[in-house]
């Protein structure tokens, strides 16, 4: 089994809303992926951090895969592409980890 970490930071504006508004249609757009992409086992989004947290962090994604392959198909897949085109335009950073379990 293979999880995929992915968080990001967002521009403070961008397509012409703040990065809040952004974060959260983000964040449903992430969501509604469920169900949608037959690789992704599953997948959890949030813009809630504790005060622990380390890295600059606005918004992660921990998504879970079979292996290598399925986590290709799902970034691959149209669905998620529509997904990375809105994305793209309203992040700042972006950081990523793979790992087996």
């Amino acid at each position: 089994m293979l999880k995929h970490i992915v968080w990001w930071t967002l521009k403070d504006e961008a397509e012409g809303a703040t990065g809040a508004e952004n974060g959260r249609k983000m964040l449903e757009m992430l969501r509604g992926l469920e169900g949608r992409i037959p690789s992704l086992r599953s997948i959890d989004v949030s813009m809630e951090f504790l005060g622990s947290t380390t890295e600059p962090c606005q918004i992660i994604l921990l998504s879970t895969h079979d292996d290598a392959e399925g986590l290709k198909a799902y970034a691959e897949h149209p669905e998620h592409m529509k997904c990375v085109e809105f994305i793209k335009k309203i992040v700042a950073s972006r950081k990523a980890i793979d790992f087996i379990v």
